[in-house]
Protein backbone atom coordinates (compact mmCIF):
# COMPACT_ATOMS: atom_id res chain seq x y z
CA UNK A 1 0.00 0.00 0.00
CA UNK A 2 1.58 3.60 -0.68
CA UNK A 3 3.00 5.68 2.41
CA UNK A 4 2.86 9.59 2.41
CA UNK A 5 4.15 11.94 5.31
CA UNK A 6 2.55 14.85 5.58
CA UNK A 7 3.81 17.34 7.70
CA UNK A 8 1.51 20.94 8.65
CA UNK A 9 3.19 23.62 10.07
CA UNK A 10 2.34 25.90 13.36
CA UNK A 11 -0.02 28.29 11.13
CA UNK A 12 -1.49 25.03 9.48
CA UNK A 13 -2.89 23.78 13.13
CA UNK A 14 -3.19 27.36 14.68
CA UNK A 15 -6.83 26.69 16.02
CA UNK A 16 -9.09 23.92 16.32
CA UNK A 17 -10.59 24.71 12.62
CA UNK A 18 -7.46 24.11 11.16
CA UNK A 19 -6.37 21.27 12.82
CA UNK A 20 -9.81 19.48 11.77
CA UNK A 21 -9.40 20.86 8.62
CA UNK A 22 -5.85 18.93 8.52
CA UNK A 23 -7.44 16.25 9.88
CA UNK A 24 -9.53 16.10 6.81
CA UNK A 25 -6.89 16.35 4.29
CA UNK A 26 -5.17 13.47 6.12
CA UNK A 27 -8.13 11.07 6.22
CA UNK A 28 -8.66 11.92 2.34
CA UNK A 29 -5.30 10.70 1.35
CA UNK A 30 -6.33 7.68 3.68
CA UNK A 31 -9.24 6.92 1.72
CA UNK A 32 -7.65 7.45 -1.16
CA UNK A 33 -5.80 3.85 -0.47
CA UNK A 34 -2.42 5.57 0.95
CA UNK A 35 -1.06 4.84 4.81
CA UNK A 36 -0.66 8.11 6.46
CA UNK A 37 1.76 9.76 8.49
CA UNK A 38 1.23 13.00 10.16
CA UNK A 39 3.67 15.76 11.05
CA UNK A 40 2.87 18.53 13.06
CA UNK A 41 4.58 21.91 14.35
CA UNK A 42 3.34 23.26 17.41
CA UNK A 43 0.63 25.75 17.14
CA UNK A 44 1.06 28.94 15.87
CA UNK A 45 3.41 30.90 18.08
CA UNK A 46 2.87 28.52 20.31
CA UNK A 47 7.07 28.16 20.64
CA UNK A 48 7.79 31.39 21.01
CA UNK A 49 5.68 31.86 23.61
CA UNK A 50 7.46 29.22 25.40
CA UNK A 51 10.86 30.87 24.78
CA UNK A 52 9.34 33.82 26.25
CA UNK A 53 8.05 32.21 28.93
CA UNK A 54 11.92 30.69 30.22
CA UNK A 55 13.36 34.28 29.16
CA UNK A 56 11.10 35.74 31.81
CA UNK A 57 12.44 33.27 34.32
CA UNK A 58 15.98 32.91 33.43
CA UNK A 59 18.13 34.96 31.20
CA UNK A 60 19.75 32.32 30.24
CA UNK A 61 18.20 28.88 30.89
CA UNK A 62 19.95 25.02 30.58
CA UNK A 63 19.70 23.45 27.49
CA UNK A 64 18.07 20.27 28.35
CA UNK A 65 15.53 22.05 30.32
CA UNK A 66 14.62 24.39 27.51
CA UNK A 67 14.23 21.43 25.29
CA UNK A 68 12.24 19.71 27.58
CA UNK A 69 9.97 22.83 27.66
CA UNK A 70 9.73 23.22 23.94
CA UNK A 71 8.65 20.13 23.21
CA UNK A 72 5.59 20.58 24.83
CA UNK A 73 4.48 22.23 22.05
CA UNK A 74 4.58 19.66 19.61
CA UNK A 75 2.73 17.12 22.23
CA UNK A 76 -0.25 19.36 22.54
CA UNK A 77 -0.38 19.30 18.91
CA UNK A 78 -0.34 15.95 18.18
CA UNK A 79 -2.66 14.88 20.84
CA UNK A 80 -5.45 17.43 19.64
CA UNK A 81 -4.66 16.26 16.26
CA UNK A 82 -5.69 12.46 17.10
CA UNK A 83 -8.65 13.63 18.30
CA UNK A 84 -9.54 15.27 15.88
CA UNK A 85 -9.44 12.32 13.86
CA UNK A 86 -10.96 10.32 16.47
CA UNK A 87 -14.22 13.06 16.18
CA UNK A 88 -14.47 12.71 12.40
CA UNK A 89 -14.86 8.68 12.69
CA UNK A 90 -11.04 7.44 12.01
CA UNK A 91 -8.28 5.88 13.88
CA UNK A 92 -5.42 8.20 15.00
CA UNK A 93 -2.67 7.59 17.51
CA UNK A 94 -0.32 10.39 18.55
CA UNK A 95 3.78 9.56 19.21
CA UNK A 96 6.10 12.07 20.63
CA UNK A 97 9.52 11.84 19.14
CA UNK A 98 11.03 9.04 22.00
CA UNK A 99 7.85 7.60 21.53
CA UNK A 100 8.78 7.12 17.53
CA UNK A 101 12.04 5.74 18.24
CA UNK A 102 14.26 9.07 16.90
CA UNK A 103 17.29 9.29 18.28
CA UNK A 104 19.63 12.13 18.43
CA UNK A 105 23.00 13.38 19.57
CA UNK A 106 23.06 14.88 22.69
CA UNK A 107 23.17 18.48 21.23
CA UNK A 108 20.59 20.46 22.71
CA UNK A 109 18.24 22.70 20.96
CA UNK A 110 19.92 21.88 17.63
CA UNK A 111 19.85 17.95 17.95
CA UNK A 112 21.15 15.89 14.75
CA UNK A 113 18.85 12.73 14.41
CA UNK A 114 21.29 9.45 14.50
CA UNK A 115 18.69 7.10 13.71
CA UNK A 116 14.74 6.23 13.39
CA UNK A 117 12.81 3.12 14.26
CA UNK A 118 10.33 2.12 12.17
CA UNK A 119 8.81 -1.13 13.79
CA UNK A 120 5.82 0.68 15.66
CA UNK A 121 4.94 3.16 13.27
CA UNK A 122 4.25 0.37 10.27
CA UNK A 123 2.61 -1.42 13.14
CA UNK A 124 0.06 1.21 13.99
CA UNK A 125 -0.15 1.95 10.59
CA UNK A 126 -0.82 -1.55 9.33
CA UNK A 127 -3.77 -2.14 11.78
CA UNK A 128 -5.12 1.38 10.04
CA UNK A 129 -4.45 4.34 12.12
CA UNK A 130 -3.79 7.44 10.84
CA UNK A 131 0.32 8.16 12.70
CA UNK A 132 0.68 11.81 14.00
CA UNK A 133 4.11 12.25 14.68
CA UNK A 134 5.53 15.21 16.86
CA UNK A 135 7.99 17.20 14.39
CA UNK A 136 10.88 19.06 16.23
CA UNK A 137 11.87 16.17 18.80
CA UNK A 138 13.92 13.34 19.42
CA UNK A 139 15.59 12.06 22.55
CA UNK A 140 19.29 10.90 23.05
CA UNK A 141 20.89 7.78 24.23
CA UNK A 142 19.95 8.92 27.95
CA UNK A 143 16.15 9.03 26.72
CA UNK A 144 16.90 12.82 27.49
CA UNK A 145 14.24 15.29 24.84
CA UNK A 146 16.22 16.80 22.38
CA UNK A 147 14.95 19.57 19.99
CA UNK A 148 16.22 20.04 16.21
CA UNK A 149 16.83 23.21 15.90
CA UNK A 150 15.11 25.55 13.42
CA UNK A 151 12.77 23.96 10.79
CA UNK A 152 12.76 20.91 12.97
CA UNK A 153 9.39 19.57 12.11
CA UNK A 154 10.01 20.05 8.21
CA UNK A 155 13.45 17.49 8.84
CA UNK A 156 11.45 15.12 10.89
CA UNK A 157 8.73 14.70 7.98
CA UNK A 158 11.61 14.17 5.58
CA UNK A 159 13.64 11.74 7.79
CA UNK A 160 10.76 9.75 8.31
CA UNK A 161 9.61 9.70 4.47
CA UNK A 162 13.02 8.42 3.96
CA UNK A 163 13.37 6.22 6.73
CA UNK A 164 9.79 4.67 5.61
CA UNK A 165 10.66 4.22 1.68
CA UNK A 166 7.25 6.95 1.36
CA UNK A 167 5.88 7.96 -1.80
CA UNK A 168 5.57 11.61 -1.00
CA UNK A 169 6.24 13.84 1.78
CA UNK A 170 3.62 16.85 1.10
CA UNK A 171 4.64 20.08 3.22
CA UNK A 172 1.71 21.74 3.86
CA UNK A 173 1.80 25.35 5.05
CA UNK A 174 0.80 28.54 4.83
CA UNK A 175 2.32 29.67 1.09
CA UNK A 176 1.41 27.15 -2.15
CA UNK A 177 4.65 26.41 -3.24
CA UNK A 178 8.03 27.71 -4.15
CA UNK A 179 7.94 30.70 -5.34
CA UNK A 180 10.50 32.40 -7.76
CA UNK A 181 11.76 34.90 -5.47
CA UNK A 182 9.68 36.60 -1.97
CA UNK A 183 6.48 37.14 -3.42
CA UNK A 184 6.13 39.77 -0.31
CA UNK A 185 9.04 42.02 -2.13
CA UNK A 186 8.37 41.78 -5.27
CA UNK A 187 4.86 40.58 -6.75
CA UNK A 188 5.91 39.37 -9.71
CA UNK A 189 6.93 36.53 -7.88
CA UNK A 190 6.01 33.07 -9.96
CA UNK A 191 5.09 29.82 -8.29
CA UNK A 192 7.76 27.16 -10.01
CA UNK A 193 6.10 23.49 -10.68
CA UNK A 194 9.45 21.96 -9.55
CA UNK A 195 12.77 22.77 -8.36
CA UNK A 196 15.96 20.95 -7.90
CA UNK A 197 17.51 20.17 -4.41
CA UNK A 198 20.21 22.14 -5.23
CA UNK A 199 18.62 25.05 -6.06
CA UNK A 200 16.12 25.19 -2.84
CA UNK A 201 19.24 24.44 -0.48
CA UNK A 202 20.77 27.70 -2.12
CA UNK A 203 17.46 29.82 -1.96
CA UNK A 204 16.97 28.41 1.21
CA UNK A 205 20.01 29.68 2.88
CA UNK A 206 19.16 32.59 1.08
CA UNK A 207 16.42 33.08 3.02
CA UNK A 208 13.56 31.37 1.25
CA UNK A 209 11.72 30.40 4.67
CA UNK A 210 9.35 28.29 3.24
CA UNK A 211 11.73 24.84 3.23
CA UNK A 212 14.85 24.47 5.83
CA UNK A 213 18.44 23.97 4.53
CA UNK A 214 18.34 20.70 6.90
CA UNK A 215 15.12 19.34 5.25
CA UNK A 216 15.94 19.66 1.83
CA UNK A 217 19.73 18.07 2.40
CA UNK A 218 17.82 15.20 4.19
CA UNK A 219 15.39 15.13 0.95
CA UNK A 220 18.32 14.89 -1.54
CA UNK A 221 20.48 12.36 0.79
CA UNK A 222 17.75 9.58 0.55
CA UNK A 223 16.09 11.04 -2.79
CA UNK A 224 13.05 11.94 -1.26
CA UNK A 225 10.76 14.18 -3.62
CA UNK A 226 9.33 17.10 -1.31
CA UNK A 227 5.58 18.37 -2.47
CA UNK A 228 5.22 22.10 -1.20
CA UNK A 229 1.84 22.67 -0.72
CA UNK A 230 -0.54 25.65 0.67
CA UNK A 231 -2.63 23.95 3.82
CA UNK A 232 -5.77 26.16 2.51
CA UNK A 233 -6.30 25.86 -1.02
CA UNK A 234 -5.57 22.54 -3.56
CA UNK A 235 -2.87 24.40 -6.28
CA UNK A 236 -1.05 22.13 -6.99
CA UNK A 237 2.36 23.49 -5.54
CA UNK A 238 5.71 23.02 -6.32
CA UNK A 239 8.02 19.77 -6.02
CA UNK A 240 11.61 19.54 -5.15
CA UNK A 241 13.45 16.92 -6.69
CA UNK A 242 16.34 16.27 -8.53
CA UNK A 243 15.73 18.33 -12.05
CA UNK A 244 15.36 22.00 -12.25
CA UNK A 245 12.36 23.36 -13.41
CA UNK A 246 14.04 23.96 -17.33
CA UNK A 247 17.23 23.34 -18.60
CA UNK A 248 16.67 25.95 -21.03
CA UNK A 249 17.05 29.37 -18.41
CA UNK A 250 20.09 30.16 -16.48
CA UNK A 251 18.61 31.54 -13.49
CA UNK A 252 15.65 30.09 -11.53
CA UNK A 253 15.51 32.29 -8.58
CA UNK A 254 16.42 35.62 -6.91
CA UNK A 255 16.78 36.26 -3.18
CA UNK A 256 17.54 39.05 -1.22
CA UNK A 257 19.36 38.36 2.53
CA UNK A 258 18.40 41.88 4.01
CA UNK A 259 20.32 42.24 7.34
CA UNK A 260 24.04 41.49 6.93
CA UNK A 261 27.05 43.11 8.01
CA UNK A 262 30.09 42.49 6.15
CA UNK A 263 33.70 42.25 8.26
CA UNK A 264 36.88 43.10 6.62
CA UNK A 265 40.19 41.90 7.69
CA UNK A 266 42.77 44.68 6.32
CA UNK A 267 46.48 43.64 5.53
CA UNK A 268 45.92 40.24 6.30
CA UNK A 269 49.58 38.52 5.88
CA UNK A 270 49.52 36.37 2.52
CA UNK A 271 51.12 33.02 3.93
CA UNK A 272 49.63 29.62 4.77
CA UNK A 273 47.27 29.46 8.25
CA UNK A 274 46.28 33.37 7.88
CA UNK A 275 42.70 32.09 6.50
CA UNK A 276 42.95 29.25 9.61
CA UNK A 277 43.35 31.49 12.32
CA UNK A 278 40.30 34.02 11.36
CA UNK A 279 37.80 31.39 10.80
CA UNK A 280 38.71 29.18 13.60
CA UNK A 281 38.29 31.90 16.17
CA UNK A 282 34.38 32.47 14.28
CA UNK A 283 34.18 28.97 14.54
CA UNK A 284 35.05 29.11 17.78
CA UNK A 285 32.15 31.58 18.73
CA UNK A 286 29.79 29.26 16.45
CA UNK A 287 29.26 32.51 14.40
CA UNK A 288 27.31 31.91 11.11
CA UNK A 289 29.70 32.66 8.00
CA UNK A 290 27.92 33.20 4.90
CA UNK A 291 29.90 34.82 2.08
CA UNK A 292 33.71 34.45 2.28
CA UNK A 293 35.42 36.67 -0.10
CA UNK A 294 39.39 36.72 -0.19
CA UNK A 295 41.02 38.03 -3.32
CA UNK A 296 44.54 37.54 -4.70
CA UNK A 297 47.36 39.48 -2.32
CA UNK A 298 49.46 42.31 -3.51
CA UNK A 299 52.68 43.28 -2.02
CA UNK A 300 52.55 40.19 0.52
CA UNK A 301 49.20 41.29 1.84
CA UNK A 302 45.54 40.47 1.16
CA UNK A 303 42.33 41.82 2.46
CA UNK A 304 39.77 39.27 3.67
CA UNK A 305 35.60 39.95 3.95
CA UNK A 306 33.14 37.82 5.20
CA UNK A 307 29.72 38.41 5.84
CA UNK A 308 27.54 37.38 8.88
CA UNK A 309 24.10 38.04 10.43
CA UNK A 310 23.29 41.25 11.86
CA UNK A 311 22.73 40.27 14.93
CA UNK A 312 26.00 38.27 15.49
CA UNK A 313 28.71 41.77 14.87
CA UNK A 314 29.78 42.25 18.22
CA UNK A 315 30.89 38.60 18.52
CA UNK A 316 32.19 38.40 15.06
CA UNK A 317 34.20 41.81 15.42
CA UNK A 318 35.68 40.38 18.95
CA UNK A 319 36.93 36.99 17.07
CA UNK A 320 37.82 38.81 14.17
CA UNK A 321 40.00 41.76 16.01
CA UNK A 322 41.46 38.68 18.51
CA UNK A 323 42.43 36.95 14.81
CA UNK A 324 44.03 40.02 13.17
CA UNK A 325 46.19 40.93 16.34
CA UNK A 326 47.30 37.63 16.49
CA UNK A 327 48.36 37.04 12.61
CA UNK A 328 49.77 40.88 12.94
CA UNK A 329 46.61 42.58 10.19
CA UNK A 330 46.58 45.63 9.99
CA UNK A 331 42.76 46.38 11.07
CA UNK A 332 39.09 45.57 11.23
CA UNK A 333 36.84 47.36 9.72
CA UNK A 334 32.78 46.77 9.22
CA UNK A 335 29.48 47.78 7.62
CA UNK A 336 25.92 47.01 9.10
CA UNK A 337 24.41 48.91 6.82
CA UNK A 338 24.16 46.03 3.73
CA UNK A 339 22.11 43.13 2.29
CA UNK A 340 22.88 40.37 -0.35
CA UNK A 341 20.99 39.88 -3.82
CA UNK A 342 21.59 36.57 -4.86
CA UNK A 343 20.24 34.90 -8.24
CA UNK A 344 20.77 31.08 -8.57
CA UNK A 345 20.38 28.49 -11.25
CA UNK A 346 21.64 24.65 -12.03
CA UNK A 347 21.58 26.27 -15.72
CA UNK A 348 24.43 28.90 -15.18
CA UNK A 349 26.68 25.39 -15.14
CA UNK A 350 26.11 25.53 -19.00
CA UNK A 351 25.60 29.23 -20.08
CA UNK A 352 27.84 32.13 -20.06
CA UNK A 353 27.04 35.35 -19.38
CA UNK A 354 24.72 35.50 -16.43
CA UNK A 355 27.14 37.38 -14.41
CA UNK A 356 27.59 40.00 -17.19
CA UNK A 357 23.60 40.11 -17.09
CA UNK A 358 23.17 40.67 -13.27
CA UNK A 359 26.01 43.16 -13.47
CA UNK A 360 24.11 45.37 -16.00
CA UNK A 361 20.72 45.61 -14.80
CA UNK A 362 22.07 46.17 -11.63
CA UNK A 363 24.21 49.06 -13.25
CA UNK A 364 21.41 50.50 -15.07
CA UNK A 365 18.91 50.50 -11.79
CA UNK A 366 22.22 52.86 -10.40
CA UNK A 367 22.61 50.31 -7.49
CA UNK A 368 26.85 49.86 -6.64
CA UNK A 369 28.16 46.28 -6.13
CA UNK A 370 30.45 46.28 -3.11
CA UNK A 371 31.60 42.18 -3.16
CA UNK A 372 31.02 39.95 -5.33
CA UNK A 373 31.36 36.16 -5.17
CA UNK A 374 30.38 33.14 -7.22
CA UNK A 375 29.94 29.03 -7.57
CA UNK A 376 29.02 26.96 -9.61
CA UNK A 377 25.03 27.83 -9.62
CA UNK A 378 25.08 31.06 -8.03
CA UNK A 379 26.10 34.90 -8.12
CA UNK A 380 25.81 36.95 -5.10
CA UNK A 381 26.43 40.65 -4.51
CA UNK A 382 26.78 43.01 -1.94
CA UNK A 383 25.00 46.11 -1.57
CA UNK A 384 24.24 48.94 0.52
CA UNK A 385 20.65 47.95 2.43
CA UNK A 386 18.86 50.81 1.03
CA UNK A 387 18.98 49.69 -2.36
CA UNK A 388 18.47 46.14 -1.38
CA UNK A 389 14.61 45.90 -2.21
CA UNK A 390 15.41 47.67 -5.87
CA UNK A 391 18.17 45.44 -6.56
CA UNK A 392 16.14 42.84 -6.30
CA UNK A 393 12.94 43.14 -8.09
CA UNK A 394 15.93 44.27 -10.87
CA UNK A 395 17.77 40.92 -11.18
CA UNK A 396 13.80 39.60 -11.08
CA UNK A 397 12.79 41.18 -13.64
CA UNK A 398 16.12 41.60 -15.95
CA UNK A 399 16.18 37.29 -15.92
CA UNK A 400 12.36 37.30 -16.80
CA UNK A 401 11.34 35.41 -13.28
CA UNK A 402 7.78 36.27 -14.09
CA UNK A 403 7.31 34.19 -17.10
CA UNK A 404 7.34 30.35 -17.19
CA UNK A 405 10.04 28.53 -19.01
CA UNK A 406 8.95 27.67 -22.59
CA UNK A 407 9.63 24.15 -21.99
CA UNK A 408 9.46 22.36 -18.78
CA UNK A 409 11.99 19.68 -17.79
CA UNK A 410 9.96 16.26 -17.71
CA UNK A 411 10.40 14.93 -14.39
CA UNK A 412 12.97 12.05 -14.77
CA UNK A 413 12.78 8.13 -13.93
CA UNK A 414 15.36 9.30 -10.97
CA UNK A 415 12.80 12.18 -9.91
CA UNK A 416 9.57 10.37 -10.02
CA UNK A 417 10.69 7.17 -8.29
CA UNK A 418 10.91 6.84 -4.45
CA UNK A 419 13.79 6.81 -2.93
CA UNK A 420 16.17 5.83 -5.76
CA UNK A 421 19.17 6.50 -3.01
CA UNK A 422 22.80 5.41 -3.26
CA UNK A 423 23.12 5.26 0.25
CA UNK A 424 22.53 2.35 2.20
CA UNK A 425 19.46 3.42 4.27
CA UNK A 426 19.18 0.05 6.03
CA UNK A 427 22.82 0.65 7.51
CA UNK A 428 22.10 4.56 8.31
CA UNK A 429 19.24 3.32 10.33
CA UNK A 430 21.46 1.31 12.37
CA UNK A 431 23.24 4.29 13.66
CA UNK A 432 25.70 5.08 10.95
CA UNK A 433 24.39 8.52 10.92
CA UNK A 434 21.28 9.62 9.37
CA UNK A 435 22.61 13.47 9.23
CA UNK A 436 26.32 12.73 8.41
CA UNK A 437 28.00 14.84 6.40
CA UNK A 438 28.33 13.37 2.89
CA UNK A 439 31.41 14.39 0.96
CA UNK A 440 30.96 12.60 -2.69
CA UNK A 441 34.02 14.62 -4.73
CA UNK A 442 37.18 16.27 -3.58
CA UNK A 443 38.22 17.66 -6.80
CA UNK A 444 41.41 19.59 -8.46
CA UNK A 445 40.62 21.33 -11.66
CA UNK A 446 44.45 22.27 -13.45
CA UNK A 447 42.40 24.17 -16.61
CA UNK A 448 42.41 27.26 -15.15
CA UNK A 449 43.98 30.49 -15.31
CA UNK A 450 43.53 33.79 -13.39
CA UNK A 451 43.35 37.47 -14.41
CA UNK A 452 43.18 40.22 -11.08
CA UNK A 453 42.64 43.97 -11.70
CA UNK A 454 43.64 45.71 -8.97
CA UNK A 455 42.46 49.72 -8.51
CA UNK A 456 38.79 49.25 -9.32
CA UNK A 457 36.90 52.30 -9.23
CA UNK A 458 33.55 51.95 -6.23
CA UNK A 459 30.91 53.17 -9.24
CA UNK A 460 28.40 51.44 -10.54
CA UNK A 461 28.95 49.97 -13.85
CA UNK A 462 32.48 48.97 -13.60
CA UNK A 463 31.90 44.93 -13.46
CA UNK A 464 29.69 45.22 -16.15
CA UNK A 465 31.97 46.72 -18.41
CA UNK A 466 34.45 44.10 -17.89
CA UNK A 467 32.34 41.06 -17.94
CA UNK A 468 30.72 42.72 -21.26
CA UNK A 469 34.26 42.67 -22.66
CA UNK A 470 34.87 39.13 -21.37
CA UNK A 471 31.78 37.94 -22.66
CA UNK A 472 32.17 39.14 -26.18
CA UNK A 473 35.48 37.86 -26.50
CA UNK A 474 34.09 34.11 -26.26
CA UNK A 475 35.50 33.46 -22.98
CA UNK A 476 33.75 31.42 -20.23
CA UNK A 477 34.40 32.46 -16.99
CA UNK A 478 34.44 30.01 -13.83
CA UNK A 479 34.81 32.34 -10.27
CA UNK A 480 34.48 35.82 -9.84
CA UNK A 481 35.46 37.52 -6.70
CA UNK A 482 35.04 41.06 -6.05
CA UNK A 483 36.92 42.54 -2.59
CA UNK A 484 36.55 45.27 -0.29
CA UNK A 485 36.57 48.84 -1.36
CA UNK A 486 39.55 50.19 0.73
CA UNK A 487 39.61 53.52 1.89
CA UNK A 488 40.75 54.85 -1.09
CA UNK A 489 37.54 53.49 -2.82
CA UNK A 490 39.08 51.07 -4.96
CA UNK A 491 38.58 47.35 -5.16
CA UNK A 492 40.43 44.10 -6.28
CA UNK A 493 38.90 42.09 -8.89
CA UNK A 494 39.29 38.55 -9.96
CA UNK A 495 38.56 36.03 -12.26
CA UNK A 496 38.68 32.46 -13.57
CA UNK A 497 39.18 31.39 -16.99
CA UNK A 498 40.39 28.37 -18.90
CA UNK A 499 44.28 28.60 -19.96
CA UNK A 500 43.67 28.24 -23.13
CA UNK A 501 41.67 32.14 -22.93
CA UNK A 502 44.55 33.74 -20.54
CA UNK A 503 45.89 36.18 -23.12
CA UNK A 504 42.63 36.97 -24.92
CA UNK A 505 41.48 37.88 -21.11
CA UNK A 506 44.81 40.01 -20.11
CA UNK A 507 44.22 41.28 -23.23
CA UNK A 508 40.60 42.60 -22.42
CA UNK A 509 41.63 43.52 -18.56
CA UNK A 510 44.67 45.45 -20.71
CA UNK A 511 42.05 47.54 -22.89
CA UNK A 512 40.08 48.40 -20.28
CA UNK A 513 42.18 49.71 -17.90
CA UNK A 514 43.36 52.53 -19.96
CA UNK A 515 39.98 54.06 -20.08
CA UNK A 516 38.60 52.53 -16.93
CA UNK A 517 41.99 53.76 -15.13
CA UNK A 518 42.79 50.42 -13.70
CA UNK A 519 45.95 50.61 -11.28
CA UNK A 520 47.61 47.44 -12.69
CA UNK A 521 46.89 43.69 -14.14
CA UNK A 522 48.28 40.90 -12.79
CA UNK A 523 47.49 36.99 -14.37
CA UNK A 524 49.08 33.61 -13.92
CA UNK A 525 48.50 30.55 -16.16
CA UNK A 526 49.37 28.00 -13.01
CA UNK A 527 46.70 28.63 -11.01
CA UNK A 528 44.95 24.99 -9.28
CA UNK A 529 41.10 25.22 -8.31
CA UNK A 530 40.33 22.73 -5.69
CA UNK A 531 36.41 22.19 -4.76
CA UNK A 532 34.98 20.20 -2.03
CA UNK A 533 31.26 19.07 -2.71
CA UNK A 534 28.58 16.89 -0.75
CA UNK A 535 25.63 16.90 1.06
CA UNK A 536 25.49 18.76 4.69
CA UNK A 537 28.03 21.65 3.79
CA UNK A 538 25.53 23.89 5.35
CA UNK A 539 24.29 22.04 8.26
CA UNK A 540 28.13 20.95 8.74
CA UNK A 541 29.93 24.38 9.16
CA UNK A 542 33.16 22.51 9.78
CA UNK A 543 33.79 21.80 6.42
CA UNK A 544 35.29 24.81 5.30
CA UNK A 545 37.30 24.65 8.47
CA UNK A 546 38.78 21.50 7.41
CA UNK A 547 40.04 22.63 3.73
CA UNK A 548 41.93 25.21 5.37
CA UNK A 549 43.48 23.80 8.22
CA UNK A 550 44.32 20.96 5.93
CA UNK A 551 46.19 23.27 3.47
CA UNK A 552 47.91 25.70 6.32
CA UNK A 553 48.94 22.21 7.68
CA UNK A 554 50.84 21.36 4.19
CA UNK A 555 52.22 25.28 4.16
CA UNK A 556 50.01 25.53 1.09
CA UNK A 557 48.66 29.62 0.91
CA UNK A 558 45.19 29.81 -0.15
CA UNK A 559 45.00 33.01 -2.94
CA UNK A 560 40.96 32.93 -3.75
CA UNK A 561 38.09 31.55 -1.92
CA UNK A 562 34.03 31.26 -3.01
CA UNK A 563 31.79 28.90 -0.97
CA UNK A 564 28.43 27.44 -2.07
CA UNK A 565 25.66 25.48 -0.27
CA UNK A 566 26.76 22.29 -1.81
CA UNK A 567 30.51 22.96 -2.77
CA UNK A 568 33.53 25.19 -1.61
CA UNK A 569 36.30 25.94 -3.64
CA UNK A 570 39.46 27.54 -3.38
CA UNK A 571 42.57 28.67 -5.27
CA UNK A 572 46.13 28.00 -5.12
CA UNK A 573 49.65 28.04 -6.94
CA UNK A 574 49.48 25.52 -9.45
CA UNK A 575 52.09 24.27 -8.56
CA UNK A 576 50.82 22.87 -5.26
CA UNK A 577 47.65 21.49 -7.11
CA UNK A 578 48.56 17.66 -6.72
CA UNK A 579 49.82 17.81 -3.41
CA UNK A 580 46.91 20.16 -2.01
CA UNK A 581 44.19 17.36 -2.90
CA UNK A 582 45.94 14.24 -1.27
CA UNK A 583 45.55 16.70 1.48
CA UNK A 584 42.36 17.37 1.59
CA UNK A 585 41.58 13.64 0.34
CA UNK A 586 43.25 12.73 3.42
CA UNK A 587 41.16 15.63 5.37
CA UNK A 588 37.83 14.02 4.43
CA UNK A 589 38.70 10.49 3.71
CA UNK A 590 36.51 9.55 7.59
CA UNK A 591 33.37 11.23 5.44
CA UNK A 592 33.65 10.33 1.22
CA UNK A 593 30.64 8.31 0.37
Amino acid sequence: MPLIVQKFGGTSVADSEKILAAARKAIRAQQEGNQVVMVVSAMGKNTDMLVGLAAEINDHPPARELDMLLSTGEQVSVALMAMAIHSLGHKGVSLTGGQIGIKTDSTHTKARIRSISTERMQRLLDEGNIVIAAGFQGIDENFDITTLGRGGSDTTAVALAAVLQADACEIYTDVDGVYTTDPRVSPEARRMSHISYDEMLELASLGAGVMHSRAVEFAKKFSVPIHVRSSFTDLPGTLIVADPESNDVAVSGAALTKNEVRITALGVPDVPGSILTIFSRLADRAITVDMIVQNIGLDGQADVSFTAPSEELAAALEATRDAAQTIGAVRVVYDDMVSKVSVVGLGMERQTGVANEMFGALSQAGVNIQMITTSEIKISVLVEQASAQRALRTVHQAFNLDQPPKHLTPLTERSAQKNQSPLDVVALLQGAGMEDLIIDAVTLDQDQSRVTINGVPDSPGVATKVFEEVAAAGIFVDMIVQSYHGDDGLATLSFTAPKADLKKSVLVAESLAKSLQFHSITSSADVAKLSVSGIGLRSHTSVGMRMFRALADAGINVGMINTSEVRVNVVVDGAQGERALACLQQAFADVMQ
